[in-house]
């Protein structure tokens, strides 16, 4: 098996334009010890069907492959395209769009979206440790994502004001709204798209990912009134000013400007039903940012080995994408 090494975009492609060289790379970025367990029984001895590039079974003769199981499974694309997606979708700081994706990988636009989408859902990443602890610090902030209503065509105007039921008023009532919490001493943060901005929403957001008795700062806003109860609670007032010594939300605000320059200059048109998984790309990326000092510093052949791992034991589905089931 060779080594993995590949440091940019242009290595990586000619690393894996051998089907073979990804087969190895899979299987040893999937199981630790290199060895293909067989999804069936879970046993570890095996043939290689080279010509087929397939494994089988010793113990019950089933025959797989290193996709079975995974978010790669029955699709017809090689591992050739895949991996050099992976690799860009991982890299690349504002992310690649379908179009620009299956001109580069010589696939349609159509599969282009669905390879993205469902490398989206590997880069996902649900963790159960809160966020704080021992005295830490947590910015927290919501904020709105879409298109302003004055721009919309008279007919769209019509459409979402009869799925709402209601007159369409403001700038807000056509948006996404997105939440995040910043992690001031890991840098680290966790964003989902939440159904409104009601106390009872935001509240229980923040109870559920931090720690209690940690420092919460956020802006003035109503939903955040009673954190002082559980939280070291304290606020800036943004009509005022936007630091007040270390009190500020500058850090998730930052965030916020990466994945609206994300969204806005790259995929342009985003379906609000579709909305979670470009969080969780955009989240994916600054938590596993390159850092300023050697200890820190995470490459990009790092980045793509670890979305890699988190692609077995998922699945996504074409009709579960578009909602048809």
């Amino acid at each position: 098996m060779k080594d993995f090494s590949p440091k940019t975009l242009q290595e990586s492609i000619q690393y894996f334009s051998d089907e073979q060289v990804c087969i190895e790379t899979f299987a040893r970025i999937r199981w630790a010890d290199g060895k293909p367990e067989c999804p069936a029984c879970g046993h570890k001895e095996h043939w290689y069907l080279a010509k087929q590039r397939r494994f089988k079974c010793k113990e019950c003769w089933k025959q797989f492959t290193v996709k079975v199981g995974t978010l790669l499974e029955d699709s017809p694309i090689p591992l050739s395209k895949w991996l050099p997606a992976l690799w860009m979708i991982v890299n690349d700081k504002n992310g690649i769009s379908s179009y620009e994706l299956g001109k580069a990988l010589g696939i349609t636009q159509k599969s282009a979206w669905f390879v993205l989408h469902r490398l989206r859902t590997a880069l996902q990443c649900h963790s159960f440790d809160k966020m704080g602890g021992k005295g830490g610090t947590v910015e927290v902030d919501e904020t709105f994502v879409g298109g302003r209503i004055a721009n919309m065509h008279k007919s769209k105007k019509e459409r979402m004001a009869s799925i709402r039921g209601q007159q369409l008023k403001g700038d807000h009532l056509n948006k996404t709204i997105v939440m995040g919490l910043l992690d001031r001493d890991l840098r680290q943060v966790r964003a989902k798209v939440v159904p409104n901005v009601k106390r009872e929403t935001l509240q229980n957001e923040v109870l559920r990912e931090v720690e209690h008795g940690s420092k919460v700062y956020t802006d003035e806003w109503i939903g955040y009134k009673s954190l002082r109860e559980q939280f070291v609670h304290d606020v800036v007032n943004h009509v005022e000013s936007y630091v007040n010594g270390q009190v500020h939300t500058n850090g998730i605000e930052n965030f916020w400007s990466l994945l609206k320059r994300t969204l806005k200059g790259t995929y342009v048109a985003v379906e609000p039903f579709h909305m979670a998984k470009y969080v969780d790309e955009q989240v994916f990326r600054f938590n596993n940012r390159g850092g300023k000092t050697k200890e820190t510093r995470i490459t990009d052949s790092q980045r793509f080995e670890l979305a890699l791992s988190q692609v077995a034991g998922k699945r996504l589905t074409f009709a579960e994408l578009t909602g048809k089931i």
